[in-house]
């Protein structure tokens, strides 16, 4: 027997916590345990299982290293089944209190996800250490205080890429996303319908912004991020104040659908209107369910990419007569039936886009909206009243493929060392799931995206209620994943795949609440968390907001002369 304190072996509860760290209350020891499965805690005495939630976070203190966990499961226990063969009626309190605590006792599994050096004092970050081994028998557990959450998950200071989104259950102490590691990658906020993700995603996007660590292209179909947002609260009227707001002039708001943007009385920096010429066979692929194409409808649309060029297929293809059908048949050997129902589908389409779609346009918005972004300005793209899936799948399609050549250009030619990488671009998606079906993710910009991991500094925020839809080959790239309430098996699956210790984060996951918690895990934050989420639009969130804008007002991305010089190259070229 390994022995820890002189000679009897034993070493004392008071000599196993150090001097510089301040535990928490004290909740119970630890009883058994594996690393496999995770540990075992007993409940100390007077301590109420019914206090506990899955989700919270605790402190196990071993002889040699602090193992910050997360419990994943409550249980009730005996010390022998006969005890409970004949349990105590309800008006036998003194029965009932001696076997509390002795025959009958709460336990807790809990799952240890960090673990630092006992004599690393409270400021050491750094030490922190995946788990690599369990702690000792009846190592005490303590609530989690402020300062061991501030030392896992960073603490949120001006000019820092820290961020608050929210509390840890039962505490109130900040919960912070590493915003430089959370735009390294691509991430995804998941979560049944009416559970917060526009909301998640509003405050996460106000954290880019403020730390300008990556700037946002957001794709809102339901105009919820721009101006104002809807609200529940009826106190507030049902609105929000949207991202604009905040920001001001490092936002703009560009729409689809003016008359709409007018209505709400929004003013938009810039109305949008796409050519036929901007419409690439890869954007109709997209769309093969929605418009019900048949199986030959690709090939139909590259013999007639090959006949008319890239920019001009469209146009000549939906002005061909019954003549010109039956020429293009005889001198490219297609299909007539093919041909005719793809016309009828594209004119159909066609209709659907009237608004915004355009044979010619006198300004183009795509370099437009590439100029904004490179300029370091976030942009809202507003959909308006052009709700639909096949309008909104259309757009954002063009748009995407664009912007991944542009910065797919600029990062190759920061790679000789001449032109600094160009500002990272998070592109925020809602109904994320149409764009990464399986049967599309391969062969669409969305799947490309996802899967190069930030290749050339274009990432995704994907935001879904039903990530089960998403090509898993995908899921397993998403860096860091927010999980608000899931109940569908299926979605439930898709969220915790790929991910380490996911049958102990099933639990936790059915545990939340339908509205203000999320299970945070991935590349941002060093453990999985359950958070109480921070209020959007609340009184504190503003004066943090305000206080951000104006300490970075004097260094707005519209004064970066030198980053605009930089672009201009390019600019004049592809544009």
């Amino acid at each position: 027997m390994k022995r820890h304190n002189g000679d009897n072996g034993l070493t004392s509860r008071s000599e196993r916590v150090p001097a510089q760290q301040e535990n928490g209350k004290e909740i119970g020891v630890i009883v058994r345990g594996s690393l496999r499965e995770g540990l075992e805690m007993r409940l100390a005495e007077g301590q109420s299982v019914e206090d506990l939630r899955v989700g919270k976070f605790v402190v196990v203190e071993g002889a040699q290293y602090r193992y910050f966990s997360m419990i994943s499961d409550v249980q009730l226990a005996a010390t022998h089944p006969n005890v409970l063969l004949h349990p105590p009626g309800r008006e036998e309190t003194l029965l009932r209190a001696v076997l509390d605590g002795t025959s009958v006792f709460g336990t807790a599994s809990l799952t240890p996800m960090l673990m630092v050096p006992r004599d690393a004092g409270p400021e050491e970050g750094e030490s922190l250490m995946p788990v690599k081994t369990i702690p000792v028998h009846f190592s005490p557990v303590y609530e989690a205080t402020r300062e061991d959450v501030g030392r896992v998950f960073g603490e949120e200071a001006r000019g820092t890429q820290f961020f608050h989104v929210g509390e840890p259950l039962d505490m109130d102490t900040p919960v912070c996303l590493n915003l430089e590691r959370w735009v390294e990658r691509s991430n995804a906020i998941f979560g049944k319908s009416g559970t917060g993700k526009t909301f998640l995603t509003r405050i996460v996007l106000c954290g880019v912004i403020r730390s300008d660590c990556a700037v946002n292209l957001i794709f809102d179909m339901h105009s919820e991020y721009g101006w104002t947002g809807t609200s529940e609260d009826r106190q507030r009227g049902g609105q929000v104040r949207g991202l604009k707001h905040y920001f001001g002039n490092r936002v703009q708001i560009f729409t689809l659908d003016p008359r709409s943007t007018r209505q709400r009385q929004v003013r938009a920096d810039y109305e949008v209107q796409i050519p036929y010429s901007e419409i690439t066979v890869e954007d109709i692929l997209l769309l093969e369910r929605e418009l019900n194409l048949n199986p030959t409808a690709v090939e139909t649309c590259h013999l007639l990419v090959q006949r008319f060029g890239q920019k001009q297929w469209l146009r000549e293809f939906l002005n061909m007569n019954s003549e010109d059908l039956t020429a293009f048949v005889g001198d490219n050997n297609a299909h007539r039936g093919a041909l005719t129902a793809l016309q009828r589908k594209l004119n159909v389409l066609v209709r659907e886009c009237e608004g915004f779609l355009k044979p010619e346009v006198p300004d183009d918005a795509v370099p437009r909206i590439l100029q904004t972004l490179q300029r370091g300005v976030s942009v809202v793209l507003e959909f308006g009243h052009y709700d639909r899936p096949v309008q909104y799948m259309l757009v954002a399609n063009i748009l995407t493929r664009r912007l991944h050549q542009i910065y797919r250009d600029l990062t190759e030619r920061s790679l000789g060392g001449s032109e600094p990488k160009p500002r990272p671009l998070l592109i925020t998606i809602e109904e994320a799931h149409k764009f990464l079906a399986p049967h599309l993710s391969e062969q669409t910009i969305f799947g490309t995206i996802a899967r190069e991991m930030r290749k050339y500094n274009v990432t995704l925020l994907i935001v879904d209620q039903r990530p089960s839809g998403i090509d898993p080959e995908v899921l397993s790239q998403v860096g860091t994943r927010i999980c608000c309430l899931l109940e569908d098996e299926r979605d439930v699956n898709a969220a915790l795949a790929g991910v380490s210790g996911a049958s102990s984060l099933r639990n936790v996951l059915a545990s939340l609440e339908t509205r203000q918690q999320a299970l945070i895990f991935g590349h941002a934050v060093p453990m999985p968390v359950v958070v109480r989420t921070r209020t959007y639009d609340d009184e504190a969130f503003r004066q943090s907001m305000q206080s951000a804008s104006f300490v970075q007002s004097e260094n707005t991305p519209e004064d970066a002369e030198a980053h605009r010089a930089r672009m201009l190259a390019l600019r004049d070229q592809d544009f």
